[in-house]
């Protein structure tokens, strides 16, 4: 049995999505810039599907841009918000401890142009106090940037009390919801944001594509120069088989959002139970406020890419993090930020289900997994140490 539980790095796409992207290559080849038939017709399909996002998030079309996808548009909205604060003298940016690094080393590239950078603590639950976000705004505070879900451990922020502060307080707001869409209720009015950020393929459409909101008061700054695509805010011909992919996959997953996420939600309360069990583990993050999906456990004497290796072996894909920083050897910073120490981050494990797995292989991971852990504490040295009590146990 093989058991994909890495939904939080990508999705497979859906049925819907799939046919949308395959109807439009064959029928809407055009390009949407030209002013022949086939362009025109290509131009009004893409204006269809903006409306239709538009619709979909509570924005107005005008206020929709579509991207490459979430770390262009992180890095869209922040630096916009950015060079805008710079105008009036305002060069600070509120942000917090766990983003994801499309927006950590944005914000890293901007200090070194002389802005300063505040960043948040999130607790050891992972969840943002709104109060701590007022608490770090100064007068010359140009944009306060805080995800809407956390990437590793699932977390979910609470969007709009921030986006309330923010506003009364006369400052942007942009929240990174790439892995919130799809699975819990998104909306720019009710959510108090002014610049938000979406990945398709977080949500069963395609890779390369994404979205970014922006109200309309707010002027962008181009990343891209080329063309007047996106009313002259992102050059290059749009990716129009890809949009009307994305869409499709939208409206699905908006349509069966509550459906699939008390689904998902029963196979995921499955995995922390069992997973609990395990001597000497922890689940990082709130154990009510997380999306849907996503569960990440620490398990004390183990290191991270040996469980995966050997999990992979039995069948069951997963990860320790962001699939972005899957190359490092370095702890989660995300972890870091729960105030986990070194030794303890090493040895974590992401499984992100989403409505395609079922319980027949939820029951296989929480049968794998403590037999992994077993294994692989047995052979450790560091395990050792800890159950002989030459070392105390962190967990």
């Amino acid at each position: 049995m093989r058991v994909y539980a890495d939904n939080a790095a990508t999705t497979p796409m859906s049925a819907a999505a799939k046919q949308a992207l395959v109807d439009a290559t064959e029928r809407l080849w055009g390009n949407p810039s030209s002013l022949h038939t086939e362009g025109q017709i290509a131009k009004e399909a893409l204006e269809d599907a903006r409306a239709r996002v538009a619709r979909l998030l509570g924005a107005d079309p005008k206020e929709i841009y579509f991207t490459g996808g979430g770390s262009e548009a992180d890095n869209q909205a922040i630096v916009s918000c950015a060079r805008l604060g710079a105008r009036s003298g305002k060069k600070h940016i509120v942000s917090t401890a766990f983003e994801h690094h499309a927006v950590l080393h944005t914000l890293k590239k901007l200090e070194k142009e002389g802005y300063e950078v505040t960043l948040v603590g999130v607790g050891e639950r992972g969840v943002v106090c709104p109060e701590e976000i007022r608490a770090a705004l100064r007068p010359d505070t140009c944009l306060v940037t805080v995800m809407y879900a956390n990437n590793e451990i699932g977390t979910v922020q609470p969007i709009s009390e921030i986006g309330a502060i923010c506003r009364e307080a006369g400052v942007f707001f942009h929240t990174d919801a790439v892995q919130a869409f799809g699975h819990v209720p998104v909306n720019v009015v009710t959510d108090n944001v002014d610049l938000l950020s979406l990945a398709a393929h977080k949500f069963h459409g395609p890779k390369g594509v994404g979205v970014l909101y922006a109200k309309r008061r707010i002027p962008l700054t181009n990343l891209i120069e080329g063309g007047a695509q996106e009313r002259g805010k992102r050059g290059g011909t749009e990716n129009l088989p890809a949009i009307l992919s994305m869409v499709a996959a939208m409206e699905e997953a908006c349509a069966n959002l509550a459906q699939n996420a008390a689904y998902v939600s029963g196979l995921r309360d499955t995995l922390i139970c069992e997973l609990s069990k395990i001597p000497h583990s922890r689940l990082n993050g709130d154990r009510e406020k997380r999306v849907p999906g996503t569960v990440n456990f620490c398990f004390e004497g183990i290191e991270g890419e040996s469980l995966l290796l050997h999990l992979d072996f039995e069948g069951i894909a997963a990860s320790s993090g962001s699939a972005c920083t899957s190359g490092s050897l370095d702890p989660s910073h995300v972890l870091l930020a729960l105030g986990l120490p070194h030794e303890v981050a090493h040895g974590s494990l992401r499984l992100s289900l989403s409505h395609y797995n079922t319980a027949e292989e939820v029951a296989h991971i929480v049968k794998v997994v403590p037999q992994v852990v077993t294994y692989l504490r047995n052979m450790s040295p560091m395990w050792e140490d800890l159950e002989t009590g030459k070392k105390p146990h962190i967990i």
